[in-house]
């Protein structure tokens, strides 16, 4: 059981026997009432999200997720495909649930893969991944009137402000948790 002051941001929970993950909390102290908490959370199993408030007495139960090392193989029309690597099995996850981090996703990628009863329901990228830049306006010399960066486009579609002397073809390391440019890979 947690009490409220240990559900943070990322923390998976159990709510309404579904796991869920907090992806915004505040708390919040109401004078004689008592503390609340208000939290965004996540369904981990349909990917909607819900406002709910929770009271200073109230406790929750983590969430004990399964987790495996899994390969990005391909899109599918309705998601995306990949394989379990302890057992070479494939499975497929709807679009919805994996959302933005598709951003990120190019063939091959190992990811986390997140089981809840043996069924996998989501995936966790890793912090950096490596991807190829696709567009890029050129970086003019002596330009940096605008702070010295430019915008380009990766090749999963993704666009991330980047230095000026990156150019179309480079391979770049990019933070997956804020979007944004790390290196030259």
């Amino acid at each position: 059981m947690l009490n409220l002051t240990e559900i943070k941001t990322g923390k998976r929970i159990l709510f309404n026997e579904e796991p869920y993950v907090v992806l915004d909390y505040q708390h919040s102290k109401m004078g004689r009432a008592g503390a609340v908490l208000r939290t965004k959370l996540k369904n981990l199993l349909s990917g909607s999200t819900i406002d709910h408030t929770f009271q200073g007495s109230d406790k929750v139960d983590e969430a004990e997720m399964g987790r495996a090392k899994a390969q990005y193989l391909y899109r599918e029309s309705d998601g995306f495909a990949f394989m379990d690597m302890s057992n070479y099995d494939q499975f497929s996850l709807p679009t919805d649930v994996i959302g933005d981090l598709a951003l990120y996703l190019i063939e091959g990628v190992e990811v986390a893969l997140l089981t809840w009863n043996s069924t996998p329901i989501n995936i966790e990228i890793p912090v950096k991944v490596t991807l190829r830049v696709t567009d890029a306006p050129p970086g003019i010399k002596g330009d940096t009137a605008s702070g010295g960066d430019k915008m380009v486009t990766l090749e999963t579609g993704l666009q991330v402000t980047t230095p000026l002397f990156v150019k179309e073809g480079d391979s770049i390391v990019v933070n997956t948790e804020k979007g944004t440019y790390v290196s030259r890979a």
